[in-house]
Parts: C-alpha cells; structure tokens; sequence
C-alpha cells in the first residue's frame, strides 16, 4: 500500500533493568493489566479513559491501528517491561512523528504506581530517546507538562529537554483543560541523509 512500509519494525532494547520495547497485537492483556491495575493512579495525568483501557479486546483494536502507524512510521508505542517480558511497568509513546523540513515527534510516557521513584523512565527513556534519535532520525522531540506536575518536569529536564513556553488550556486531561509547560529536545549533531 502506498505510504507503508513492507512490515513493522522490531525494535527491543535493554537497559540495566527494563526491556523497552514496541508494543505488538500479542501486548493486549498485559496492556490492559496495566492500565487497569494503575487506573486510579494515572487518572489525574492522563485524558480520559474509556473501560476499552483495560480489557484486552479494546487493546486488540487499538494494538492494530498502533501496528499500522509502526508501519508508516507515523508512530511508535514502546512498552517498558520487566527482563522476563511478562509485565508491563510503563509506556513511552512517540507520536505525531513528522519528516520532511520537520524530523519532529512528541513524546508521551506514563509509569505504574509501584515503579515510581526508581529512576526506571529515565533509565527507559534515555534508550528510546537514543533510538528516535540514531534510527529514526528525529531532530526534535518534544514533550509537555501540567506545571503541577513537579516530578515529570525535572524528569524531562535531566533527559536533557528544555523549556520553551507555556500553553494555557492546552490538553484535556482528567476532563478539564489543564495548562502545559512545552519543552523540547533537539539532537544537536543531526544531519540530512546524503
């Protein structure tokens, strides 16, 4: 079909104690575990959810579409799992992935409960972060935060983002609209292909 690529990437990657991978079709049910088990918790941080979030059936759907954007390229929805791969512990989502004059993308994550205050995003998202960088080619990588939201902020500031406004009323998160703080990250050393 025109626009695709042939198949999805595999892409796997491991750090010291996490493999960050792209979530594939057979990902439903420890998807939907883990928005389920972490429903309450994400609820101020994230839009709101639909019960589809954590049932397996909603997730087969949703995987499909997540596998096609895999393909353009338009996307890519990485799981944080254990060394095992037996439990999701995070998601990192790089979408809205633009080429052209533009090599950009933003970037969305979230982390289970129990996982909070390891360093384990950090350690997750410097290696996703690298891979958009080397393999997909991506300049700029932007990411948003609720002012509020302390701990994402100096997350996204170790990794090396930086602030570049504020927009008012910007998501709808939790039902409301929440103001953001926008910041980015540029690889500095970037170059076209010859």
């Amino acid at each position: 079909m025109f626009g695709y690529r042939s198949a999805a990437p595999k892409v796997r990657l491991t750090t010291d104690r996490l493999v960050v991978r792209l979530v594939h079709e057979r990902d439903a049910w420890r998807l939907a575990d883990y928005y389920a088990a972490n429903r309450d918790f994400l609820k101020p941080w994230e839009p709101v959810r639909d019960e589809s979030h954590c049932y397996p059936s909603g997730w087969q759907a949703r995987l499909g579409l997540i596998t096609d954007m895999h393909r353009q390229g338009s996307a890519f929805y990485f799981a944080l799992l254990d060394a095992d791969e037996t439990e999701v512990r995070g998601v990192a989502n790089f979408s809205n992935v633009l080429r052209g004059s533009f090599h950009a993308c933003f970037l969305g994550y979230s982390l289970g409960e129990k996982w909070q205050g390891q360093g384990l995003m950090h350690e997750a998202l410097q290696s996703a972060i690298r891979y958009m960088q080397r393999q997909q080619r991506i300049h700029r990588i932007m990411a948003n935060y609720m002012p509020h939201n302390q701990r994402s902020g100096n997350l996204l500031a170790r990794l090396g983002f930086e602030k570049e406004g504020y927009a008012k009323d910007y998501l709808l998160i939790d039902g409301r609209w929440q103001d953001h703080v926008l910041t980015a990250l540029t690889m500095k050393a970037w170059a076209a292909e010859r």
